[in-house]
């Protein structure tokens, strides 16, 4: 086994813009030809769009894109932005009078990190189409729904520290299968392979880490005001050939990498979600894809810490480790 770039899997182009003074952004996955998508969301609170087209129940069986976005429910609009590009270019659920692009949205809470006010709308889900049909320019850190992202956060924003997003894929034969997740949660962050915490809750000086499950712990009081300003969300992407209902499993089985990597993660204070996408014909083994599917994720959500530059006032785990 092999690891790829996310963008070597073939039939989706991927496309990020964002706003780096207001900290905000979007990326968008698309298919011209439709794909088969599942999703599973585990955290308390979601801001997503249309999602329940992808419930095996529902007559829809592709979608045509993708959007992580930051600004909360207040970012759902960019994908008005996508559903314009893709109808210019033809692309969508043939209804006789138009085509109908199917657009499925997941957001991060990114509002207290750059300027309240400025959220990813149409224009920008638009650029983010346009440039992902033109070749794609992926890139993992501070991109995207990445730009805005931080972790640690069980004491509000004065102790997290800067995240972003980030990508992993692999290749065994003709088989391929990759991760793209923004990193914006409650939790520490750690790497699963040795169990060190590489991002999270800072301690007072801001120079080592305190645990976010410790405190926790600390008391068994409710909390009332808890910080809400969070949401890790990701996709799976691979060439092998599933249905909805398979690709909701396998984005179940994914979430095993975020409880790897993510601790607390799946909260109510979290809207933890994960797609799965089927852009091939590939046959193969659910469960080995969905095994597949937690270590990219978990890999992925590594290289979003990794390549995340210090923004904001937020350090960042590389610049964290200069001050050691």
């Amino acid at each position: 086994m092999k690891e790829i770039a996310i963008s070597s899997i073939e039939g989706i182009k991927i496309g990020q813009t964002e706003n780096k003074e207001a900290a905000t952004g979007c990326t968008v996955l698309i298919s011209e030809n439709g794909m088969k998508a599942g999703l599973d969301v585990r955290g308390g609170g979601p801001a997503s769009r249309d999602s329940q087209l992808l419930n095996p129940l529902m007559a829809a069986q592709f979608v045509h894109a993708i959007v992580l976005a930051g600004g909360s429910a207040f970012g759902l609009g960019a994908a008005n932005g996508v559903m314009e590009f893709l109808e210019k270019k033809g692309i969508g659920f043939d209804v006789g009078v138009t085509k109908v692009p199917l657009v499925v949205q997941s957001d991060i809470f990114d509002l207290t990190v750059g300027d309240v006010n400025t959220r990813p709308d149409p224009a920008m889900g638009y650029e983010a189409a346009r440039i992902a049909f033109e070749g794609g320019n992926y890139r993992d850190g501070n991109f995207g729904a990445g730009c805005g992202a931080t972790v640690g956060k069980s004491l509000g924003m004065e102790y997290c520290m800067k995240s972003g997003i980030g990508s992993y894929a692999v290749q065994t034969g003709d088989l391929k299968i990759g991760a793209i997740v923004a990193v914006n949660a409650l939790g520490d962050i750690f790497d699963y392979k040795n169990g060190k915490k590489i991002a999270g809750l800072l301690a007072e000086d801001k120079k080592s880490f305190r645990s976010s499950i410790e405190l926790m712990k600390s008391s068994i009081e409710p909390v009332d005001n808890k910080f809400v300003g969070n949401t890790t969300i990701g996709a799976i992407i691979t060439n092998a050939d599933f249905d909805k209902s398979a690709l909701c499993k396998i984005a179940g089985m994914a979430h095993d990498g975020y409880a790897r990597s993510i601790n607390p993660v799946h909260t109510s204070a979290d809207g933890d979600s994960i797609y799965a996408l089927s852009v091939g014909e590939l046959k193969a083994d659910r469960d080995l894809i969905g095994t597949l599917a937690a270590e990219v994720i978990s890999e992925a959500i590594i290289r979003a810490v990794e390549t995340a530059e210090s923004a904001y006032g937020f350090i960042s785990a590389s610049d964290l480790r200069k001050t050691d």
